[in-house]
């Protein structure tokens, strides 16, 4: 089974690269089974809307996480309700909108998504470590990627270790900045501590330097603005073996997108 994770989608700059390199990923790294992103920034960088749901499904994405800018459009809770492959983190308190956990099929072939959010330097939630306990004692599912939406790198490399053996791939989001760490580890699962951006990288993680500057500079409030300059799309490629759900080879993916 072959597996491509698509870090955060940053904005329009984000979603046309992801258009524009997706079939030749497909060809060079693929031929892939399921295609999951993280889509919590993909409407102007805050946020996701059921038009860019749509537009994102339409690429032949097959699952969506996200994270605690899930949120930001508050028209999104309705559409987190009835559509239970974009997920929000698990580990959000019982009752908030949507899902954290989801089943994609293609051929025989079952992958478990499952979203989760970290608690060092982000909003209070629930623990993701006895979160993801409960979600996979209830799964039973062979292969399951898990997105961990978390700020931390201990945190992130805490919760990879804890999961090692129990999934097949890990992959970290929210930082936008893709690290150099990818690896299987001795349990067999394919880890990487942060997948990247999918977005204009010519910015501040995705967002124009002159928009942050003046939160940086004076500590006021400041419009943030979408970069546009040297978008990329980032992730990760994975096979996984589909008998044991142990991972066989994990890639980091960094593609520029010449055409815009």
């Amino acid at each position: 089974m072959k597996i491509l994770f698509i870090g955060d989608i940053c904005g329009r700059p984000g979603r046309n690269a992801l258009r524009n390199l997706l079939p030749s990923l497909r060809n060079s790294e693929g031929p892939f089974d399921f295609v999951v992103a993280n889509c919590e920034n993909a409407a102007a960088g805050f946020g996701m809307t059921e038009r860019i749901m749509d537009e994102l499904f339409s690429l032949g994405i097959d699952a969506m996480t996200s994270g605690n800018h899930i949120w930001d459009k508050k028209e999104f809770a309705a559409v987190l309700d009835r559509e239970p492959k974009v997920l929000r983190p698990a580990n959000y308190p019982q009752g908030a909108p949507g899902a954290g956990y989801c089943v994609v099929e293609r051929g025989g072939a079952r992958l478990g998504v499952l979203n989760l959010m970290g608690r060092a330097f982000m909003a209070p939630v629930d623990c993701p470590f006895r979160t993801a306990d409960s979600v996979l004692a209830a799964s039973g599912e062979m292969a399951v990627l898990v997105d961990f939406h978390a700020e931390a790198t201990a945190e992130k490399i805490a919760l990879g270790r804890y999961l090692d053996g129990r999934v097949s791939l890990f992959a970290g989001t929210h930082t936008h900045v893709q690290t150099a760490d990818e690896t299987i580890l001795p349990g067999g699962t394919a880890y990487i501590t942060d997948a990247g951006m999918t977005g204009g990288h010519g910015g501040v993680i995705g967002n124009s330097y002159d928009s942050v500057m003046p939160k940086f500079l004076y500590g006021i409030p400041s419009k943030f603005e979408t970069e546009n300059s040297h978008p990329m799309v980032e992730g990760v490629a994975a096979e996984i073996d589909g008998e044991t759900g142990r991972a066989l080879a994990i890639r980091r993916i960094s593609v520029k997108d010449d055409s815009q």
